[in-house]
């Protein structure tokens, strides 16, 4: 397992500061998760299935496959508790050109787009809300720009701004529900027929279609792995805050999906494309809306807080480990934080922000996104090898793992190769777009392995 400190006498260096519990944890998992999406995709899962009982399915699958992700990567965490999380799992599992390809992607493609999906959302919302002479473009990088400062500061620091706004959020989520359940009349979902079209293979493509803005909406609670270095317990903390956070999202998904079927009905849910606005507008009129205005851009700058926060450590532990830029491996003496990994991280996400929309920012992020996931779910069949054959350290029976493994640990993998497969066949060029920026980093990965080697050798 890697060292989290930099390059260089460890008594000379400082190293990450260990300063986060499972409150931290949790809420980090949640933020992870929760962004702009549920306020939004809903309205186009029911463009792509067509009845309350297959919408409400989608997110329920969702919530399912999350579950069992989070299962997974709690076994990951409690067995390899290292900075970077995915980095670590997939660069001592297969190889660490493998762990350096996600790494890449993570940077240029994963996190930064989805920073900059979610940040173009806060800016249109907050520009909606207060008509501030700015593109929604502009206002994304200013907000960007704002919270990568504050996470400069020091982890302690992010992990305050990011509790407070996952706080927020909760409250925000369970007003809307509560406000739709008891304020906008009755219900107008009808819940027969059960299928919009006869079982077939055209009605499973749509609704893998449909997954693909649900596991969006999902993603995000493996990052909060990223942070290993900075839990005082992470071999405790983290296993336990993935399911407590997964489970809390998905509670509040399901319930968000339900009301927006409640008030809006299924046709009309997909004909609006701000549906949690339209919910709060059939609640309490105009203030409803402007309130859920308000709540979706705060909900927005939780997830970039949390982004931000989290993703450059996998750059850091790419530095850290000789096969990338060495001053992204620097920490501030006094912060104790990868200043300049946060710092390019959140340039790069400005840059896409200023330059992308949010529609072709998630259809080629996804399908790379998933293909990690997955990828990185099976590296607990080769750690439970190892771990038979005697080649993995640590007490085994400390390890938490992952309930009806191998089935589903396999189920879950099988899930987000189906959805990469459905990402490709509805938007094939985006996805090749996004498969080809993760595989430029071959020969990045080679120069850099050949500069190590070149180093070690004098």
């Amino acid at each position: 397992m890697p060292s989290p400190t930099t390059h260089g006498d460890s008594q000379q260096q400082p190293q990450l500061a260990r300063k986060l519990g499972l409150f931290d944890a949790t809420m980090i998992v949640m933020g992870g998760i929760i962004g702009a999406g549920i306020f939004i995709n809903p309205y186009v899962v029911a463009q792509q299935v067509h009845t309350p009982a297959l919408i409400l399915a989608a997110w329920l699958c969702g919530g399912v496959v999350a579950m069992a992700g989070a299962f997974i990567y709690a076994e990951l965490a409690s067995r390899l508790p290292a900075v970077g999380g995915q980095y670590a799992y997939l660069r001592e599992a297969y190889h660490p050109g493998v762990g350096f390809l996600y790494g890449w992607a993570l940077l240029l493609v994963v996190q930064t787009g989805g920073m900059a999906a979610v940040a173009i959302t806060f800016g249109k919302y907050f520009s909606e809300l207060t008509n501030f002479p700015l593109s929604s473009g502009a206002l994304a990088a200013i907000a960007l720009g704002i919270l990568t400062i504050i996470n400069c500061l020091g982890v302690r620091a992010g992990s305050s701004v990011q509790n407070l706004l996952m706080v927020l959020k909760i409250g925000i989520i369970s007003v809307l529900v509560v406000c739709g359940a008891l304020l906008a009349g009755p219900s107008r979902a009808v819940w027969t027929p059960v299928l919009d079209q006869p079982a077939s293979l055209p009605l499973l493509v749509a609704f893998g279609a449909a997954m693909v803005p649900v596991m969006f909406s999902y993603g995000g609670y493996q990052t909060a792995n990223f942070i290993a270095g900075e839990m005082r317990q992470p071999r405790r903390d983290l296993p336990l805050g993935l399911m407590i956070g997964v489970a809390g999202v998905a509670v509040l998904y399901t319930g968000v999906s339900w009301i927006c079927l409640k008030v809006l009905g299924a046709a009309s849910l997909a004909a609006t494309n701000t549906p949690a606005s339209a919910v709060m507008r059939m609640a309490l009129g105009p203030r409803g809306a402007a309130w859920i205005a308000a709540g979706i851009a705060i909900s927005a700058l939780g997830f970039l807080s949390q982004s931000i926060l989290t993703a450059p450590r996998v750059y850091f532990a790419m530095a850290d480990d000789g096969i990338f830029f060495r001053g992204l491996a620097w920490l501030g003496p006094k912060t104790r934080v990868p200043v300049i990994a946060i710092a390019v991280q959140g340039v790069w996400a400005i840059v896409i922000a200023l330059s992308g929309k949010y529609e072709q920012i998630l259809n080629f992020m996804i399908s790379t996104d998933l293909i990690f996931f997955g990828l990185s779910a099976s590296c607990i069949f080769i750690f439970r090898r190892r771990e038979r054959l005697g080649l993995m350290p640590g007490d085994a029976q400390s390890i938490y793992r992952t309930p009806g493994h191998p089935f589903t640990t396999i189920l879950y993998i099988a899930v987000c190769w189906l959805v990469v497969a459905a990402t490709w066949y509805h938007y094939p060029k985006q996805s090749l777009i996004g498969l080809g920026i993760a595989l430029a980093g071959l020969p990045v990965y080679f120069f850099w392995a050949a500069r190590k080697k070149a180093i070690a050798a004098n």
